[in-house]
């Protein structure tokens, strides 16, 4: 037997907490959907050669076989009966329950496993269909916790109503709202505003114009101009592999952006996407670590933008998977702005418009006696040599709420970090950075698609930027002390008061030990 816990340690001797809530079990088609290629590869395995010769025009059976066909056909029954009846006990086993402020999940008959996570550290809840959990009407439902790393439940699979309702209540009892003792009231789903939405033929041409599109077609002149020169044809052989692999990755892309929109509710901003695999997320308000706003050089053609997240809770597993952690996968400046104004209602600048703006497209005066006039701090002239590109663009800002870090002359990135989500930070220097005068500063905020770096900033600004961030990280944290959102009061953008009459919610805070650390060198 296995125990996992993934917000509290089990202790010898410690006794189990009193259950308040009933235990309940998944759909009973669940282990058959998990399990449909199990169930296909016995299919395959048995079926195979008699589909072949069926081809062929021969007999559906070989005659050689026809003294070991009952024996074939018990091996394949009972192959097919343990399969259904692992499907069958794993249904049976696997049990959930929220109660007592936790979410627990039982599985296994033979290897038994309890996961468990607290309902005030969750961070994200998603709903995910894919294609066959369509069309029976499932949805699974899996949602992250603090310092999970990975999925800390996976509820495979629920209809897709019972799985809606289970969000909203999970939702509920991490935001706070509190039931009577010894009732388990059920909440309704949260009030949506759909805020914006990305069309598809805006993300065709978003694939189209993408960095991938460009290294493409400069693979495939390289290889054609080494084909004609050294008149070999079989070169274009070689392309094959290559094509249907970049064909698979622009249908990912394509897929997992299609339909995309983004809705805001009381319990946080919904994302929805997908094609064939559909997936519904809940991000509660104040979970975004860090933002990253990039524009790709041909994009800037239509003045398209992506936006990217840290979330805490979901780690590395989900950056790689890239769309649980994009925001906005293509959009205009104005959609930019909006979800800006979700994640950080206050920007802490009377003009945000014009600050985001400037982080987004600004370039420092040419001059080398030009003062900035846009308040960001840019590299120092006297270090063009190292950034002979990008020292006009390279630049940061701290308002009152967040740290803007803006950087790259043709890939055009606009970093945000919220003052109360820096972790730690690193001064970095090395040996051209030292002849230069200047030095690069990390902020480390939880695992995630965005590295929050200052490019080459004055050595005494990037000390003096140290010392002020960490002050103004702590002042921030102490401002928020409560774990449930509910319990706090914070500012509200303009475009959610707009389009709801509810409330919005509060940030929740990070409770991983802070810390601050300076290299040299």
């Amino acid at each position: 037997m296995s125990l996992e816990n993934n917000a509290t340690e089990s202790l010898p001797g410690k006794p189990e907490p009193t259950v308040d809530g009933g235990w309940s079990r998944v759909h009973p088609a669940s282990p058959f959907v998990r399990g449909w290629v199990a169930l296909a590869a016995v299919g395959f395995f048995f079926g195979r050669d008699a589909f072949e010769r069926m081809l062929q025009g021969r007999d559906f059976l070989d005659p050689n076989l026809n003294g070991r066909v009952p024996w074939l056909l018990a091996g394949g029954a009972v192959v097919l009966l343990l399969t259904v009846g692992g499907f069958i006990l794993s249904w049976y086993f696997t049990r959930y329950q929220v109660a007592e402020g936790y979410v627990r999940v039982n599985t296994g008959f033979l290897f038994k496993q309890q996961r468990q996570a607290r309902l005030d550290r969750v961070q994200a809840i998603d709903i995910v269909q894919p294609l066959l959990a369509r069309i029976f009407g499932l949805a699974e439902l899996k949602f992250e916790v603090a310092d999970a790393g990975e999925s800390a439940v996976r509820l495979a699979y629920l209809p897709l109503d019972q799985a809606k309702q289970l969000r909203a209540t999970i939702l509920a009892r991490a935001a706070g709202v509190v039931s009577e003792p010894g009732k388990e009231e059920e909440v309704p789903e949260a009030p949506e505003h759909v805020v914006l939405s990305v069309p598809p033929n805006r993300l065709i041409g978003s694939l189209l114009l993408s960095e991938q599109t460009v290294g493409i077609l400069a693979g495939a002149a390289v290889v054609v101009a080494v084909s004609v020169f050294t008149q070999n044809q079989t070169l274009f052989l070689a392309l094959i592999p290559g094509i249907l692999g970049i064909g698979a990755a622009y249908w990912s892309s394509f897929n997992k952006g299609y339909n995309f929109t983004a809705a805001i509710s009381p319990d946080g901003i919904r994302l929805r996407y997908g094609l064939l695999d559909t997936q519904a997320q809940t991000l509660p308000p104040g979970r975004v670590q860090a933002l990253m706003v990039t524009q790709p050089p041909l994009w800037r053609i239509f003045g398209w933008y992506r936006i990217h997240v840290n979330v805490a809770g979901y780690g590395l597993a989900a950056s790689t998977e890239g769309a649980r952690t994009m925001l906005l996968p293509v959009g205009l400046r104005s959609d930019v702005l909006r979800m800006m104004s979700l994640v950080l209602p206050d920007p802490g600048v009377d003009d945000p418009e014009r600050v985001f703006t400037a982080g987004l497209d600004g370039l420092a005066p040419a001059g080398p006696d030009a003062a900035p006039t846009d308040g960001f701090v840019t590299t120092p002239r006297r270090a063009r040599l190292l950034a002979p590109l990008g020292r006009r663009r390279n630049g940061f800002l701290a308002t009152r709420t967040a740290l803007l870090i803006r950087s790259g002359r043709w890939w055009h990135t606009l970093v945000m970090v919220p003052h109360q989500r820096t972790q730690s930070m690193a001064l970095h220097q090395g040996p051209l950075a030292r002849r230069f005068g200047v030095a690069d500063l990390l902020l480390h905020t939880t695992a995630g698609p965005v590295s929050p770096r200052v490019f080459q900033a004055d050595v005494e600004q990037a000390v003096e930027l140290f010392d002020q961030q960490a002050a103004r990280a702590r002042e921030a944290r102490k401002r928020q002390t409560s774990e449930q959102w509910l319990a706090q009061v914070a500012p509200q953008a303009p475009e959610v008061a707009a389009a709801q009459e509810q409330p919005n919610q509060p940030e929740q805070p990070h409770t991983s030990p802070q810390q601050e650390e300076r290299h040299d060198g």
